[in-house]
């Protein structure tokens, strides 16, 4: 089956995935409102689905790695239905909480089967394909806004957690059957990478050796990367979870908010596209610094000139959209690169997990931080200087030198299929 087909099974599967996570902020205002819970009782609910959803990466990546991604993408579509649609029926937080944690999981499962696709069949165009399975997953909510926010009007928040999880799922779980891994890597493939461009101008560039995940978490460049998607991650998912509130608290309409929804899901899908192009030119690292340093300016964009009319809102939430959504696209690519194909994407979930860590400071804290301070000033201002600080690291970055295993630990062949 041509690789192509199976990129563009994996790119549909996280358009899907995507309504978990960038939809949610149209559930929080009918689901506190309808059930008197506070503004971070029900975040705390988005820190979970991120949570416990980013740490069953590394276990997830190992298994796509081993066994391929069809049977675990199949059964990602089935918890993110039951996950997502069983939201409507929740009574109380704990109900939230677990069921939105299920579809959380689901949504890793999806999320590593289809960034393997990226990895493993595209070593030639492996930003590019990275890319386009990264804009999938923060573009995709653009086409199910409207009309998840018509069934909320028209009926309630809950019947469309209901008929919105029952279509995800279904499209996810046919998806997923046309999804596996390569048998070896192709020898055309193998001919086009070694006209890459990309490789000239990274200091990021494909080694010889293949670390496994024990060997890559023994060197200092894993955790210069930790550190930098960890600091980039929060700004974006905080935006992510309280554009609603945000817009609630300047005291823009209706009108300001969804336009906002409705173009943020495509700045994020069009910058990753667009800075994985950039960076299979530029380098990983020039990409990284240039676009982190535009992230931390379009951050303090939204508490400054943001707060001044809608337009000027709408337009700033798009760019921090547009300058964050790339360290999905710039760090599997990263990964790649310095630690080999073989197992990248079992070492990208390791990597993956810094979004959980992320989700705590965007989610629960920043809604509390707003409940005490009545502003988001802090949280927008802490997330813009945490961004230049990566913008930093990525030149650090550029100047180490190839990863090397202190010490070469053999592991079992994981059985492709």
């Amino acid at each position: 089956m041509n690789r192509w087909i199976r990129l563009t099974s994996a790119v549909v599967a996280m358009i899907m995935n995507s309504n978990f996570q960038y939809t949610w902020t149209l559930f929080v205002e009918p689901i506190r409102a309808a059930n008197g819970w506070k503004l971070s009782e029900v975040q705390w609910g988005f820190t979970l689905f991120i949570a416990l959803g980013t740490w069953v990466m590394p276990c997830s990546g190992w298994l796509v790695d081993s066994l391929g991604p069809r049977a675990f993408m199949s059964l990602a579509g089935v918890l993110c239905g039951a996950g997502w649609a069983g939201m409507g029926y929740a009574r109380t937080l704990t109900d939230l909480y677990v069921l939105y944690s299920i579809a959380g999981v689901g949504s890793a499962l999806v999320y590593s089967g289809a960034i393997s696709v990226a990895l493993k069949w595209f070593p030639d165009k492996r930003g590019l394909a990275s890319g386009l399975i990264a804009a999938g997953f923060g573009s995709g909510a653009a086409l199910f806004i409207p009309v998840i926010a018509h069934i909320i009007h028209v009926e309630n928040y809950r019947a469309a957690f209901l008929y919105s999880g029952i279509v995800q799922g279904f499209v996810i779980l046919c998806a997923a059957q046309f999804l596996q891994n390569p048998p070896r890597v192709p020898s055309l493939m193998l001919g086009a990478t070694s006209s890459l461009r990309m490789n000239a101008a990274s200091s990021v560039s494909a080694g010889k050796r293949e670390f496994n995940s024990w060997e890559m978490l023994r060197t200092p460049q894993f955790y210069v990367l930790f550190a930098m998607m960890l600091m980039m991650g929060i700004g974006g998912l905080m935006a992510t979870a309280q554009v609603g509130p945000v817009a609630k608290s300047l005291q823009f309409g209706g009108t300001a908010l969804t336009v906002a929804l409705s173009l943020n899901p495509v700045a994020n899908g069009a910058g990753r596209i667009f800075w994985g192009w950039v960076s299979d030119r530029m380098g990983r690292e020039r990409t990284m610094f240039v676009a982190f340093l535009a992230q931390a300016l379009c951050l303090t964009s939204v508490v400054t000139l943001g707060r001044w009319s809608e337009t000027l809102f709408v337009v700033s939430i798009a760019l921090v959209f547009f300058t964050w959504g790339e360290i999905y696209v710039l760090f599997p690519s990263a990964i790649a690169e310095l630690f080999g194909v073989r197992h990248a994407t079992s070492n990208y979930s390791f990597l993956y997990s810094t979004k959980a860590f992320a989700s705590i400071l965007a989610g629960g804290l920043a809604a509390t931080l707003f409940e005490r301070t009545g502003s988001w000033n802090a949280g927008f201002y802490g997330s813009a200087v945490l961004a230049l600080c990566s913008a930093l690291m990525a030149l650090g970055l550029r100047k180490m030198p190839r990863p090397a295993p202190q010490v070469h630990i053999a592991s079992p062949t994981p059985v492709e299929g």
